[in-house]
């Protein structure tokens, strides 16, 4: 067994895993370790545990020592020079005539290396910028391209729910979400009504995809014949998913029909539906919501 705790950098971000080593290490503390970018400031979200050795990415690196006072001031230091590069890098955008819209800007805590996040729409060219930025720097310079998602966890906001977002609260990876999700729970295929704040389908549908899976195979789909517990057939107009509420249009004597509600418990019918199936017009209205952009640009350690 070895024993990690887990670290993160910035909020919600990824959770890297390291060695406490000597020091007495527990949650909500402060570190400084050494990560693929240099040394680096972080916030201790897990504190020390035992892990099986083969679960454990390898090499382990092991914490430098717990934060001081000190480091505390230089993380200060590094947002307050992050504020001013931002102001110098626009006006070099702007300058340069680049097609590029600045996000945000990063110091590592060693401040060898400052990393400027932007969006564009394609490829830019921005070999010149770089110089000037390191000319007035003086130190490592990268540029990270990031999609729109990343965007949107960097500014944060408030949802359609009123909550702050989940991507810049708790999410720490971009779950793959598809059109069909929606269908899934029956929710609107308006536009407006099931993306996010960054234009892409909203990361909430899989959080209750699973249990609307499991419900919706325990019930008919609409249109399919149904026997009711009197005995009459009729067919599934529409469907309550969690209160498994059926409304059947009930074939009644004289030709005559019915809308009556049911429990899906009061009903003979073949489980499982039939795969939820979307247009190709449907598809092609809604392709740009569900664009995938990879994983998060922003996890680098």
């Amino acid at each position: 067994m070895t024993k990690v705790i887990g670290v993160r950098f910035r909020t919600a971000g990824k959770i890297y895993f390291f060695a406490p080593g000597k020091f007495d290490i527990k949650q909500g503390d402060n570190v400084i370790v050494e990560t693929a970018r240099g040394v680096e400031f972080g916030r201790v979200v897990s504190g020390p545990k035992d892990v099986k050795d083969e679960d454990v990415v390898q090499p382990l690196k092991s914490v430098i020592r717990l934060a001081t006072d000190q480091d505390r001031k230089t993380v200060e230091k590094n947002k307050q020079k992050e504020k001013e590069a931002f102001k110098i890098c626009l006006e070099k955008i702007r300058k340069h005539k680049l097609e590029m819209k600045l996000i945000d800007v990063e110091y590592t805590f060693d401040g060898n290396k400052i990393l400027f996040y932007f969006t564009a729409d394609g490829r830019i060219d921005f070999r010149e910028l770089v110089k000037d930025l390191a000319a007035v720097f003086r130190t490592r310079i990268e540029l990270r391209q990031i999609g729109v998602r990343d965007e949107t966890k960097i500014r944060g906001g408030i949802g359609i729910c009123g909550r702050p977002l989940c991507c810049s609260t708790y999410l720490t990876e971009f779950s793959a979400v598809s059109i069909k999700m929606a269908k899934e729970q029956n929710l609107s295929l308006n536009p407006t009504k099931i993306s996010g704040v960054c234009g892409r389908l909203m990361c909430c549908l899989t959080n209750e995809e699973e249990t609307y899976e499991v419900l919706n195979s325990q019930l008919p789909s609409v249109g399919d014949t149904v026997t009711t517990k009197e005995g009459l057939t009729g067919t599934v107009h529409s469907l309550s998913v969690l209160r498994r509420l059926v409304k059947v249009v009930v074939n009644l004597e004289n030709d005559e029909k019915e809308i009556r509600e049911y429990q899906a418990d009061e009903l003979k019918f073949k489980p499982r539906r039939k795969k939820q199936k979307i247009s190709k017009e449907e598809m092609k209205k809604l392709a740009a919501l569900e664009k995938g952009e990879g994983a998060s640009k922003l996890n680098d350690k």
